[in-house]
């Protein structure tokens, strides 16, 4: 942080969801306990299959388990802290570790909608140029386009993190959220912060409703391919899929545009905690079993690895014995 930066106050204090009762402190807990273990093994299952075996080893495949890589690490960014809130009370947070949470928070949020643009894109191909798939969506230009998406993410986020750094904090230090949101942080500095409520806003929106408007043009070819399927089994199987994806999109755009698509001052800190649980803890948790989980060549995939498993654990006991 610059010289002209003087920061009064060093840390922060997270409050999470400090007003609520205790043991309804603790079943919130323990109930995103599960949902966060649950969607790290899922997402992890997912990047496991993908790697060992043949039949998962295709474009759709590889932008889906860099996916599932991606929410481990954003539920990861906010979760465990609201964890930590939540068994051990309120949690200090320096300044740093706090524009930290923010950047990565961000970062990886905007890397999350370059993905679903991509993965978007591979479904437009497949469904209405599946002659040319093959030599569309070849392995470098999935490497290429999941590069760009990461970059992307990181490098926009960047700007966000320089707008925190412009802000003084010399009042007071809770910080009625579970994570370092902008909201928040903004409300409690002491700078004048007009000009960077319209900058954020304007940078998120640019993120969120850009990606937002790819995915539904894509999705509107996609849907105009499917209604001139000669088979009703065909267009049935595509309408589910696509069904299914839409829904996780409009949880995570949904929250997305609640908080930050619109200008923020008017969004209360009550509403941006309770959106922010379905962004950061329940669109992480759908997403396995939304675009992997349900599908038979995933579940094959599934059985095949536990029955390998058993029966190495087997030969292995069978050794000892």
């Amino acid at each position: 942080m610059g010289a002209g930066n003087e920061t009064v106050i060093a840390e922060f204090i997270l409050e999470g969801f400090s007003g609520l009762d205790q043991r309804l402190q603790l079943f919130l807990f323990l109930l995103l306990l599960l949902i966060y273990l649950t969607t790290v093994m899922g997402n992890t299952v997912i990047i496991f299959l993908v790697c060992v075996d043949h039949r998962l080893q295709t474009p759709m495949y590889f932008f889906i388990s860099n996916l599932a890589f991606l929410e481990i690490w954003f539920t990861s960014s906010t979760t465990i802290t609201l964890l930590v809130i939540l068994s051990s009370g309120r949690r200090p947070i320096s300044l740093s570790s706090c524009f930290a949470q923010s950047y990565f928070y961000f970062a990886l949020g905007f890397t999350e909608f370059s993905l679903l643009v991509v993965m978007s894109f591979d479904r437009y191909i497949a469904i209405c140029q599946p002659l040319h798939y093959a030599a569309i969506m070849k392995q470098q230009l999935c490497t290429h386009l999941v590069v760009a998406a990461w970059v992307i993410g990181f490098t926009l986020s960047s700007y966000h993190l320089v707008l925190l750094s412009k802000l003084t904090f010399c009042g007071p230090n809770k910080i009625y959220h579970y994570f370092c949101d902008n909201s928040p942080l903004f409300k409690l500095s002491c700078s004048d912060t007009s000009l960077l409520w319209k900058a954020d806003s304007i940078l998120i929106s640019f993120v969120v409703l850009s990606s937002l408007c790819l995915i539904l043009l894509s999705y509107m070819c996609i849907f105009h391919c499917i209604l001139h399927m000669p088979a009703a089994s065909g267009r049935k199987k595509a309408f589910v899929t696509c069904s299914s994806h839409l829904t996780a999109l409009a949880i995570a755009y949904g929250s997305c545009i609640v908080l930050y698509a619109r200008p923020s001052e008017g969004v209360s800190l009550e509403t941006n905690r309770i959106v922010a649980l379905l962004n950061t803890v329940l669109y992480p948790f759908l997403n396995p079993f939304i675009y992997s989980l349900r599908n038979k060549t995933v579940k094959l995939a599934l059985k095949e690895a536990i029955g390998h498993a058993k029966l190495k654990t087997l030969g292995t006991m069978s050794k000892c014995c």
